[in-house]
């Protein structure tokens, strides 16, 4: 029997809610096949900070380092800063580990009502590739003279030739394992002429080893009208940290709801364990009440297996999910249902097992 260590930390809002539902849905795989898993939960974040000044211990990355896999909540407490909520917990554990590739996948599961009415299905199924480790968000900069009319501030965004270089190749050799071998690279060079002009320079460099991948280049403003007005013509995207954060979330909201949206912080090169979780954030306004869409977080879960190598019950646990969003009965409030966060969970647990028993059969 296959054991995997997975750590899990809910973090805030209803993190607390979603990754438990996760763990169950682990829980229902484990049930119904070879595979064990064994649950480490960390209860880092807002109130943690609340009791110890840090939103994780210094030593937490140690803690964290034997494990297979991490599924994560949220980070964000409507009572602390959220630089510091955001630097203090998730950011500290994706550059601590090098995770330096975003993955988030994005496409109209069954039965979701999409806004964007022209578009079928198979009219949008992308997956967005983040850097995820320097860019605009490298944490350099600082602030002076705080509180005068001089006050000045900051926030520089660093491009490295070997942090580019690795996240496109990364992003062209994904392309290539998908079916379209279809790649856009999201740039600004035309205002941005440093860094982002080296951006493309390196994408040309990396495209002429990848031959079988047609790709085209986007700039990010552009690639806003093209994800609503053209889907078809996109299939893999590779942007940097900042652009990819804000074209993942319009992705999500037109495949449906942020809600359904899961994210894989990747460490390519397997040196540290890989980091799973949602991307809704931490939702204070319906913490507790049974509303949270655990969808992204179930998705997660699926990524979370597929990176471990357990192909088979990642697509049980994709089919279950699909079956599921496609019974309005079973939808959220996010995509205009009732249903709570409990009824959808026990939902998909329920065709995870039942997916194992016909099989056997």
């Amino acid at each position: 029997m296959k054991t995997y260590k997975i750590a899990t930390i809910p973090g805030d809002g209803i993190g607390k809610e979603v990754v438990p539902a996760g763990r169950e849905v682990l829980e229902a795989v484990a049930a119904s096949s070879g595979l064990r898993f064994e649950f480490e939960d960390f209860g880092w974040g807002g109130d943690w900070f609340r009791a110890h000044g840090e939103m994780m211990p210094a030593n937490g990355l140690e803690a964290l380092k034997g494990k297979d896999a991490i599924l994560f909540g949220s980070a964000g407490d409507p009572h602390i800063p959220d630089h510091v909520t955001l630097w203090g917990l998730r950011l500290k554990i994706c550059q601590g580990f090098d995770q330096y590739a975003n993955v988030r996948p994005t496409r109209i599961l069954r039965g979701i009502d999409a806004p964007l009415k022209r578009c079928g299905p198979d009219d949008l199924n992308w997956v967005i590739v983040r850097e995820n480790s320097e860019g605009e968000y490298s944490g350099v900069g600082g602030r002076v003279h705080q509180g005068h009319p001089i006050e000045a501030a900051t926030d520089v965004s660093i491009m490295t030739r070997v942090g580019v270089e690795r996240i496109l190749r990364y992003a062209f050799q994904l392309a290539q394992s998908r079916p379209r071998k279809q790649l856009t690279v999201v740039t600004k060079s035309n205002a941005q002429r440093h860094a982002m002009v080296m951006w493309d320079e390196i994408a040309a460099e990396v495209a002429a080893g990848f031959p079988d991948v047609h790709w085209d280049k986007e700039l990010v403003d552009a690639m806003t009208a093209r994800m609503v007005n053209k889907p078809a013509t996109l299939d893999t995207i590779v942007a940097t940290n900042l652009h990819a954060d804000i074209l993942s979330d319009l992705a999500a909201a037109l495949a449906g709801s942020l809600g359904i949206a899961p994210t894989g912080n990747i460490d390519p090169e397997r040196r540290y364990p890989s980091m799973f979780e949602p991307i809704h954030g931490s939702a204070f306004d319906i913490m507790g009440k049974g509303l949270a869409n655990p969808v992204g977080t179930f998705w997660s879960v699926v990524m979370l297996l597929e990176h471990l190598g357990e192909h088979a019950a990642a697509q049980r646990v994709m089919a279950a999910i699909e079956q599921v969003t496609a019974d309005p009965q079973l939808h959220t409030r996010d995509l205009g249902g009732r249903a709570t966060t409990a009824q959808v969970t026990q939902a998909v647990c329920a065709l995870v097992a039942g997916s194992a028993q016909r099989k056997a059969a």
